[in-house]
């Protein structure tokens, strides 16, 4: 996919990030990867280049929700980047509180393809309204 090319893939759980980098990179994307909130938050701040962001919702100390929350009352470039959660259990409480962010989209941790579509949706969405 041309559309989005650099992700900031954020988890505290380096199992994930080693599971979830390889896949994303084989769909095309460059993977930037943070282990916490805000580490996250420093190098959306240093990294002009990404341009969606995939978080983890449930982290110990700040949260993905907590990170999201910073990102939408930073800078416009920050404020406006799509962002996909993931999730170990999608509940309705979840899926509110992510609505009430603009989080474009809630993935199941295990679901690799999810996620893939879920990137191609924004890249869609992306395009057409640059068109």
């Amino acid at each position: 996919p041309e559309q989005i090319s650099t992700i900031l893939l954020v988890d505290d759980s380096a199992f994930f990030r080693d599971m979830l980098s390889p896949v994303l990179k084989a769909a095309g994307y460059q993977v930037v990867t943070a282990s916490s909130a805000e580490t996250a938050l420093s190098t959306l701040q240093s990294d002009p280049q990404i341009e969606v962001v995939v978080t983890d919702l449930e982290m110990p100390g700040r949260s993905g929700f907590d990170l999201v929350a910073a990102m939408r009352r930073a800078e416009p470039r920050l404020a406006g980047l799509p962002v996909i959660g993931l999730t170990g259990a999608i509940g309705a409480d979840a899926v509110e509180k992510a609505r009430a962010l603009a989080i474009s989209d809630l993935v199941a941790k295990f679901d690799r393809s999810g996620l893939i579509s879920a990137l191609a949706e924004i890249g869609a969405a992306t395009v057409s309204k640059a068109a």
